[in-house]
């Protein structure tokens, strides 16, 4: 498996609105926003909610499962800082509360299969952990 721990990785762009994604993962959580009004999970973090578009939001842990839906093997990445790390996995997780995110994914193989079980794996790329996610049964 691709050891993302010991390289020097350009971090996120960290917002106001996105700060306590971060700042969450940082404590070992995986929280999402939700909203108020209609109870619908958000991410990626933004000031309305895409449901009903109410700006009563809140931060609220989530499960850090979900289904892989979709997968790419990267072997030219477009940032040089990613090139020894390649080949290495991308994908699109559904998660169980609703929303999708474009993550990294573990595995040795790179072998998958469609809405195959995935659930996050925060690791630490410098000074920020990023949520990757990988296979489980």
């Amino acid at each position: 498996m691709t050891d993302f721990q010991n390289v020097s990785l350009p971090g996120p762009t960290i917002t106001p609105i996105s700060q306590p994604f971060w700042d969450s993962l940082k404590q070992g959580a995986f929280t999402l926003q939700r909203c108020n009004i209609c109870e619908g999970w958000i991410f990626y973090p933004r000031a309305h909610c895409p449901h009903c578009f109410s700006q009563s939001l809140r931060w609220e842990e989530a499960s850090g499962r979900g289904r892989l839906k979709t997968w790419s093997i990267v072997h030219r990445p477009g940032n040089p800082a990613w090139q020894k790390l390649a080949p290495y996995a991308v994908g699109v997780v559904e998660l169980e509360e609703g929303p999708s995110i474009l993550t990294h994914i573990l595995s040795d193989t790179h072998q998958f299969d469609y809405l195959q079980k995935v659930k996050v794996n925060m690791i630490t790329t410098g000074d920020q952990p990023l949520p990757f996610f990988e296979v489980y049964s």
